[in-house]
């Protein structure tokens, strides 16, 4: 518990100190009845900033004091390095309409970079429902060192698949190591999965940290530049005091065959439909159970790809948002524990903050021109700033702190050009992601069924066409509130682009950032390129 209280304190002094800031900022000139709406608006975006801190800091100071900050926080004694292999350990990667010889090709790899078949065996586990592309699949699997599985029927999605794999697939394999279509990791990675849980008889699962794979698509090689900075300090932080019972990501990470089919076989929620979002419900219920989860928080040989362009991108929001929301019919029921609700609790935030983050935006547009200072806005919009970012500014000064780390980037100058056009392209990116999110919301309240369809993850362009059919909505709101915004109060029109800005910009944003002349000169430029890339 000793551990868990830097972040609570972390957490509290946040919420507090935002919510302080906004009453100031909006002045006493305001209705009473509209500050306290604006406050309740705000409590669980304000808890979430806490959150981000909350994680951030510890996870920065580790980081920056700690010769191996993943070791430390690991909840795991023993040899992890150079133990003599024990269990035996199956390789199964989840595939539905994918581009299979590059699932096998990878997988194949892998195989062969362990090179020890009494110990490893690769499986590829099927969803396709194309009878052509299947076909394709299974000859692509011939002569390969892999088995290849595939369901007639898609019963439960991706947990379904899974479980049959356990159920009739898995004899004489003490774990299994997941990986997504998209997923790459480095045997030494692998065999540091298995020496953990061999370590430690009474772990269930182990998350490894995942970063992204070079890209060619700007959107991808923007996004993911930020998102390796912040998710390493914020899952060194996590793990701190999460402990055993951390998170599940669904991939790139290792569990104990018989605990997961056993405690994580997924029942249809009340109203008959799927859990989509499977992976925290297993990480819950295994923790419950008295089983480990746990991270190594260090991203280095485990790899995915990121959305390629803008639609992508915000399509796979909408599927993890569909099934986070989820979570709200399980989150009373029996069988968590305090730390597996907080976990739902958290995933939901993440997602139900953006229309909170509209509200607030379209209800700021109502009172503008009516009290509180200049000042006090300028300080509320930074400190709002700094909170939420906290994770990825602290990040990318963790790397600029040691030579090693920029080198590793290409030096300290690139490195820092890189997190200047991450920050610009996040700062665009945020508020049309908040409106898209807060659409999807809408039309699952309204009674849209969520499904989960196959992806593409090819670089491509966006047309002109398709970027306007997709974001008009974003630029109408985007013009009507700055337009209030010009009239009531021209200064703050200027405060607020920074950060609403993104919603006149939306179209021709999309349309560049998938564009593969943009991308082109990125990677000759070096710009936001992966340490694997350089």
């Amino acid at each position: 518990m000793v551990s868990r209280l830097p972040f609570i304190a972390l957490l509290l002094a946040t919420t507090a100190g935002m919510e302080a800031l906004l009453w100031q900022a909006l002045g006493s000139e305001i209705w009473l009845a509209a500050r306290l709406a604006m406050a309740l608006l705000f409590l669980p975006i304000a808890i979430w900033l806490g959150i981000c801190v909350g994680n951030a800091i510890p996870g920065f100071l580790i980081l920056v004091l700690a010769r191996r900050a993943a070791r430390i926080v690991l909840p795991v004694t023993g040899d992890i390095e150079h133990a003599p292999l024990t269990l035996r350990t199956a390789i199964a990667v989840t595939v539905r309409n994918e581009d299979i010889a590059a699932v096998i090709d990878n997988l194949t790899a892998l195989l062969a970079g362990l090179d020890d078949p009494a110990h490893f065996a690769g499986f590829i586990l099927s969803d396709t429902q194309d009878p052509a592309l299947a076909s394709a699949e299974a000859l692509a699997a011939q002569g390969r060192p892999v088995t290849y599985r595939r369901r007639s029927r898609n019963t439960g999605f991706k947990a379904g698949n899974v479980m049959e794999f356990l159920d009739h697939h898995a004899e004489g394999f003490d774990v299994t190591l997941m990986l997504d279509a998209d997923s790459t990791m480095a045997p030494a990675s692998v065999r540091r999965l298995v020496r953990i849980m061999q370590a430690d008889p009474r772990m269930g699962l182990v998350q490894h940290l995942t970063a992204g794979r070079p890209a060619e698509a700007a959107f991808a090689r923007l996004f993911q530049f930020g998102m390796r900075s912040g998710m390493r300090v914020w899952s060194v932080g996590q793990a701190l005091w999460q402990g055993r019972a951390g998170p599940y990501w669904g991939h790139n990470a290792i569990f104990r065959n018989a605990p997961f089919r056993e405690l994580c076989r997924l029942d249809p929620l009340p109203d008959g439909s799927v859990i989509l979002s499977h992976d925290q419900v297993e990480a819950a219920r295994l923790a419950a159970a008295g089983w480990g989860v746990a991270v190594w928080a260090e991203d280095a040989g485990s790899y995915e790809a990121n959305p390629p362009a803008m639609p992508e991108f915000l399509h796979r929001d909408g599927r993890w948002l569909a099934g986070n929301m989820q979570y709200r019919h399980l989150i009373v029921l029996p069988g968590f524990t305090v730390m597996g609700r907080w976990q739902l609790l958290q995933a939901m935030l993440l997602f139900a903050g953006a229309p909170l983050y509209a509200l607030m935006f379209l209800l700021a547009v109502a009172l503008a021109g009516h009290g509180g200072s200049r000042g006090a806005l300028v300080s509320f919009a930074l400190a709002w700033a700094l909170t939420l970012y906290a994770p990825k500014l602290l990040g990318y000064l963790e790397t600029l702190l040691f030579p090693t780390r920029r080198a590793a980037y290409g030096g300290g100058w690139r490195f820092l050009a890189g997190a200047l056009a991450e920050t610009l392209f996040t700062l665009l990116l945020d508020a049309p992601s908040y409106i898209s999110k807060s659409l999807a919301l809408l039309r699952l309240i309204l009674g849209a069924k969520p499904g989960w369809l196959p992806q593409n993850r090819s670089a491509r362009g966006v047309a002109w066409g398709e970027a306007a059919r997709l974001f008009w909505p974003h630029t109408l709101i985007g013009v009507v509130t700055f337009a209030a915004l010009l009239r009531a109060d021209p200064g703050l029109a200027f405060l607020a682009f920074p950060f609403a800005g993104g919603l006149l910009l939306v179209i021709p944003f999309c349309v560049l950032t998938a564009s593969p002349r943009v991308s082109a000169w990125l990677r000759a430029r070096g710009v936001c390129a992966m340490p694997e890339e350089v």
